[in-house]
């Protein structure tokens, strides 16, 4: 089953939810380059990835919106009374999933290094651009926003898994 359904999202939708998780997780160890400069196993061997991992995400994100938005009138329907805090709950993660590589990729091109994902180059070194600088400059506090963010919805799915024991985790796992 590749599509959604009112009860279950499907195939598509797991492997998009689980796939960015996973990578985000592996950004998020960016955290650990502010201990000792990077110069520790995980600075040094997974850090570097940084700009091509986030360059993923940022692509996976915009097709998993196509994705919902295509889904639109089949996906699991969410309990009236909250509604609108998880809709409002979901809207600030996709932001922060878009705004986060987004922000990188200014921080990138505004100080003038240009930006190379997975060894290919797709802008070349220029002259630094204090606008999209400035604009870059909000990429760190977005990460923690993010982050907050993440714990919050891993906290929402396991309080409705361990104590309202109803189906919400079900329907991604």
């Amino acid at each position: 089953m590749n599509n959604d359904t009112k009860h279950r999202y499907g195939r598509i939708s797991r492997l998009f939810h689980w796939g960015i998780a996973v990578l985000i997780g592996w950004q998020l160890l960016k955290f650990f380059d502010r201990i000792a400069d990077g110069e520790h196993w995980i600075g040094q061997t997974l850090v570097p990835w940084h700009i091509s991992i986030g360059t993923l995400v940022l692509l996976l994100v915009v097709l998993r919106i196509l994705w919902v938005a295509k889904q639109r009138g089949n996906r699991p329907e969410h309990d009236p009374a909250t509604s609108f805090l998880v809709k409002s709950g979901h809207f600030l993660l996709y932001a922060g999933m878009v705004l986060l590589p987004v922000t990188g990729i200014l921080t990138m091109l505004g100080n003038g290094y240009g930006l190379t994902a997975f060894g290919i180059q797709l802008a070349a070194q220029g002259e630094e651009i204090s606008w999209m600088a400035s604009l870059g400059s909000l990429h760190s506090p977005i990460a923690w926003l993010l982050l907050i963010l993440i714990v919050g919805h891993i906290g929402m799915a396991l309080l409705h898994h361990f104590v309202k024991k109803d189906d919400v985790l079900r329907r991604m796992l």
